[in-house]
């Protein structure tokens, strides 16, 4: 009885298994925190070590930081996730906690291993703390539109549904953020996700947020996959 018992918890406890779109695996990892594999290429976004598991993962050749809140910046899990030629790539707020990075600002593009990196704006357009204040102002973070091979792949980071995100096109695979008060409710999410239609979307960063909501608001042109980015929490 007492081995009944404890294997619900166990089950829980383990990390969200990969998930595959054409040549590109997923692992949800926890919250705001992924990795991409790509032919022979390790790609971590926002990686932090609160509710994470990266038993098994190998190290990174390229870290994508969106901006520098503590659930998307963790600079031990940089360390721990790094080998000694891994890439940073984040806005210039990144920079002053891991010297390393190679900055892209709003709208720029570069190529790294093979990967297009391009940063788009994310930010909140009405939500802050207080009147006059954002929680997330305009051209402090980043999202990234990535092209590996054939396919385009959209992270939104922390942002609500902005014309930046709306004019997206021929975009493969989306992770859309949601929760309030941060970034936006499943609603505004999936309105957004219709603008641009992505063939594929995974929402994350989603704690507290009804996915069902999100879910049944996705035009019929994209496919939404819901993982669990909180295993065992």
């Amino acid at each position: 009885m007492m081995i009944l018992t404890w294997i619900p918890l166990l089950l829980a406890a383990l990390p969200a298994p990969a998930d595959t779109v054409a040549d590109i695996e997923i692992v949800p990892i926890t919250h705001a925190s992924l990795i991409l594999k790509w032919q022979d290429k390790v790609v971590y976004v926002d990686p932090v070590s609160r509710g994470a598991d990266y038993t098994g993962q190998p190290k990174a050749d390229l870290i994508l930081i969106t901006h520098t809140h503590g659930d998307h910046l963790d600079l031990g899990q940089i360390v721990r996730s790094s080998k000694d030629d891994t890439i940073v790539v984040g806005p210039l707020a990144v920079q002053e906690q891991v010297t390393q990075t190679r900055i892209l600002k709003n709208g720029e593009k570069i190529r790294e291993l093979g990967i297009g990196i391009q940063a788009i704006p994310a930010y909140n357009i009405e939500r802050g703390p207080s009147p006059g204040r954002l929680y997330h102002p305009r051209g402090e973070g980043n999202g990234y539109v990535l092209t590996m091979g054939s396919q385009r792949v959209y992270i939104s980071g922390d942002t609500e549904c902005t014309p930046e995100m709306k004019a997206l096109r021929n975009i493969d695979i989306a992770f859309v953020c949601m929760n309030l008060p941060y970034t936006m409710p499943p609603e505004e999410a999936a309105e957004c996700v219709n603008a641009f239609r992505p063939k594929v979307v995974y929402p994350y960063h989603y704690r507290g947020s009804d996915l069902k909501v999100f879910e049944s608001k996705v035009g019929p042109d994209t496919e939404v996959r819901i993982r669990d980015w909180y295993p065992g929490q």
